[in-house]
């Protein structure tokens, strides 16, 4: 089993920044790739951004240069700065694992921006 915990979501003025964290714990090994998902209300689930064991990052078009995924080993803990932030980004956050053929989700963390 692998457990996510999401946090650092909040409320941020449109062009504003955020830093979400997803601390990982359980096992961890063999965990191939890492993500954050969002979800609006309405809408359904999307990929955020993705990052591989190897660190390799991909980027929904929407968020490439304003968001960056990365990842402390040392921490267990993968991060998503959030920058430039707009009205549209409001969602509530998640974050997911991959491992072996299981995925897991985090409980998510709301971010909201006012315009």
């Amino acid at each position: 089993q692998v457990q996510l915990v999401e946090s650092g979501g909040g409320l941020v003025q449109a062009g504003g920044s955020l830093r979400l964290s997803c601390a990982v714990s359980g096992s961890i090994l063999g965990i191939l790739r890492m993500g954050w998902f969002r979800q609006a209300p309405g809408k359904q689930r999307e990929l955020v951004a993705g990052i591989t064991s190897g660190s390799d990052a991909t980027y929904a078009d929407f968020v490439k240069g304003r968001f960056a995924i990365s990842r402390d080993s040392a921490k267990n803990t993968v991060y998503l700065q959030m920058n430039s932030l707009k009205p549209e980004d409001t969602a509530v956050y998640y974050c997911n694992a991959v491992r072996s053929l299981n995925v897991y989700w985090g409980q998510g963390t709301q971010v909201t921006v006012s315009s």
